[in-house]
């Protein structure tokens, strides 16, 4: 369970401290209090920070406010906590209210007459009790999704004891982020690691801030480089269980877009399971999000999200356990082709793909390929030579289709072998 800044504002002893501008962020989350004495911050946090400014070491005018609020944006801490008195700060001028609001940086005003050790010690000791609490509960949630907890009567107790609502229905979503070596190889290691982890506290934030939106969260459990949510699924009177299902798939599309902002080579995908009625559906929930996690990294026309319900025929080719037997397909179908492709670095197969795709319509796929219909028809006269295939012919048409579709699953890596 996460400490918002709203729940430090919300702690007994802390009254005293009052939001000045940034409202918009109060939800962020504090991962821990931290006394800045540098002119700047920007080198010196990672994200989740609530940051607390004093004047006592460094002079503090309007520009180096201005400055702070503009760094705590950019490197996404909770918010700004500024002591004021007659001493060192006296006020905080209106122009870094203005940008407090303006960047959504929760800004908050703490007298010095409060000590600030009574405040790190209040915000400390809500961090130990929530991370206990989060902690237990996220031990239940993770419980849920591996399936080991089938006893109903001890789960109720469990659910009820920790304060999560089981009774209705839910998704599961994974989201897992790409392009890490990309972003290794254009930094230096320490600079792509901090940026890695810059990027994970963000992408756990904007996730939060999705869950909160829908409602009732549970905590969010990490496994092996991915991120597991549980999303409430539940009609509103007046609306279709389609209408539901649709403002789920909404929000993790916009959770999508703002993580995929093109600032950084990371790119975030994410898989939706079909709904689970019951607690005990939670585990296949999961199998189902990360089948679609994995066709939403392989179809790049799904732009980052797909749902367990879109997979039509791609659900039976996932359930298939046997690889050989995908692969045996793929190259009896395919397998001149594709050694064709590699030998001579050609774009045989991507021509095929195009044209699969539109169809069988020559001048769509020309236009999305951005060739000449005459350069179509040469290639695909290629590929029948190579293939054999009829491309008239129904039933060749639909191994072709199914034979790519296991192939961009496979990753392209699907190695030569010789027909058995």
């Amino acid at each position: 369970m996460s400490l918002s800044v709203r729940d430090v504002l919300l702690l007994p002893r802390l009254q005293a401290l009052r939001l000045r501008a940034g409202q918009a962020g109060e939800q962020h989350t504090v991962r821990w209090p931290y006394v800045v004495e540098n002119e700047s911050i920007a080198d010196w946090v990672l994200g989740g920070e609530l940051v607390f400014v004093t004047g006592i070491n460094q002079p503090r005018d309007e520009a180096n406010l201005l400055q702070l609020v503009r760094d705590a944006h950019e490197r996404r801490c909770a918010g700004l906590v500024i002591l004021t008195g007659p001493l060192y700060i006296r006020d905080i001028p209106p122009r870094v209210l203005a940008e407090a609001d303006r960047l959504g940086v929760p800004l908050i005003e703490q007298a010095y007459e409060l000590p600030l050790v009574v405040v790190t010690e209040a915000i400390g000791t809500a961090l130990v009790q929530a991370q206990m609490l989060g902690s237990s509960r996220q031990q239940l949630v993770e419980q849920l999704l591996d399936g080991s907890l089938a006893d109903a009567d001890v789960l109720g107790h469990r659910a009820a004891s920790l304060d999560i609502d089981l009774s209705q229905p839910r998704q599961v979503v994974v989201v897992q982020a790409g392009g890490s070596a990309a972003l290794y190889q254009a930094s230096a290691p320490a600079l792509a690691e901090t940026r890695m982890q810059s990027f994970g506290q963000r992408m756990l934030e904007q996730l939060n801030r999705a869950l909160n939106a829908l409602g009732q969260p549970l905590p969010i459990v990490s496994q092996a480089e991915q991120w597991i949510a549980l999303l409430p699924w539940v009609a509103a009177e007046g609306e279709s269980e389609v209408d539901a299902s649709a403002r789920n798939r909404a929000a993790v599309e916009r959770l999508l877009k703002a993580l995929n902002d093109g600032q950084t080579p990371l790119r975030v995908f994410a898989g939706l399971s079909a709904v689970c009625p019951r607690p005990t559906d939670l585990a296949r929930g999961l199998g189902q999000a990360r089948q679609a996690l994995m066709v939403a990294r392989c179809l790049p026309e799904r732009l980052g999200l797909c749902c367990f319900e879109e997979l039509g025929v791609l659900e039976l080719l996932l359930a298939i356990r046997d690889r050989n037997l995908l692969d045996r397909f793929v190259h009896a179908t395919l397998g001149p082709l594709l050694q064709h492709d590699k030998a001579h670095h050609a774009v045989l197969t991507q021509t095929l793909e195009a044209w699969t795709q539109v169809n069988g319509n020559l001048t769509a796929a020309a236009e999305q390929l951005g060739a000449h219909r005459n350069t179509l028809n040469h290639r695909m006269r290629q590929i029948q030579t190579l293939t054999g295939l009829d491309f008239d012919d129904p039933q060749h048409r639909l191994n072709i289709a199914v034979a790519l579709m296991i192939w961009r699953l496979s990753g392209h890596t699907l190695e030569k072998r010789k027909p058995e």
